[in-house]
């Protein structure tokens, strides 16, 4: 006999207390389920359940392997779980959170493009630059940048790595002039990204070594990355922000980008969700979209 099928046998027999109600509960013969149990029993070498008239009682040995059942049999129906959700459609709602210029400009197209392909997946979307809570409140996955701090019950897979270049408008350098080295920039103005604590210093990475950190002179602290480079075009300073963000002005000249020689610093882009034993299927899809097709966003060109 199959083992697991008996080990089911067993189990419900143990939970419903006679061998005719799980006869009953599994459309067996009661006779048959006595075959199961026997057969676990021949198998083992070790009598599971005192067998009397009156009762059935399970064995000391029997309680052992009752529990130890009742594990395996959840792992199988977990697994089979596995394999049933990798074969269907992801469904049902995907909350998302996400920092606001990244998710707007980069993951969302990504997320609607996948909602296109799956009709019955629903999409909701939270922007917002803060850190957020994904159990308290609620939600499946976080894309955010950066070092990824406390990890306790999470789990995290980077998706994306964004290139952080220098620029400036074409103003402020006619009256600045350009720098050519990452510490020619500290003699230099700059608006920087602050959303709380100590401003970040701009990080310019070295063969074999640790990144080189600078921080210019900074009278301007802003937290918003589109009113930082607006902030720059108006000629108020140097600013260092992610390629993505600047390609278009960049393009259109109200922005040059600086230090073009110097490979850029790569910042990591996660996408971050709760460690559980079975992962949803919508999760899972979105996360391999957004590694497949986030670096596309990130290039420089």
């Amino acid at each position: 006999m199959d083992r697991l099928t008996s080990m089911a046998v067993f189990v419900k027999a143990v939970d419903l207390g006679s061998f005719a109600a799980a006869a009953e509960a599994l459309g067996l013969s009661g006779p048959m389920v006595g075959k199961h149990v026997r057969s676990l029993e021949d198998r083992l070498g070790v009598q599971l359940i005192n067998r009397t008239t009156r009762r059935h009682s399970l064995t000391e040995f029997g309680h052992v392997y009752y529990e130890r059942c009742r594990v395996v049999l959840a792992e199988a129906q977990a697994a089979d779980a596995l394999a049933s959700d990798r074969r269907s459609e992801p469904r049902g709602k995907l909350r998302v959170t996400m920092p606001v210029h990244l998710g707007r400009h980069c993951v969302t197209p990504v997320l609607l493009e996948l909602a296109r392909k799956y009709p019955a997946l629903e999409l909701d979307l939270s922007f917002n630059d803060r850190i957020i809570d994904l159990a308290e409140d609620g939600f499946d996955l976080s894309i955010r940048t950066g070092p990824l701090g406390d990890r306790a019950g999470l789990i995290g897979r980077r998706v994306a790595r964004q290139p952080m270049i220098v620029c400036a408008s074409p103003s402020y350098l006619e009256s600045n002039g350009h720098p050519e080295t990452p510490e020619d920039l500290a003699q230099h103005s700059a608006v920087v990204y602050r959303r709380s604590g100590p401003v970040p210093h701009w990080l310019f990475p070295r063969q074999g070594q640790s990144p080189v950190g600078v921080m210019p002179f900074h009278r301007f602290r802003l937290d918003d990355l589109d009113a930082i480079a607006d902030a720059a075009i108006r000629g108020m300073g140097l600013a260092w922000l992610p390629y993505w963000l600047v390609r278009g002005r960049i393009e259109t000249g109200t922005l040059v980008r600086l230090l073009p020689e110097h490979p850029p610093f790569l910042y990591e882009c996660h996408a971050v969700w709760l460690q559980t034993p079975h992962l949803p299927r919508k999760v899972r899809v979105a996360v391999d979209a957004l590694a497949a097709q986030l670096p596309s966003f990130m290039t420089l060109k």
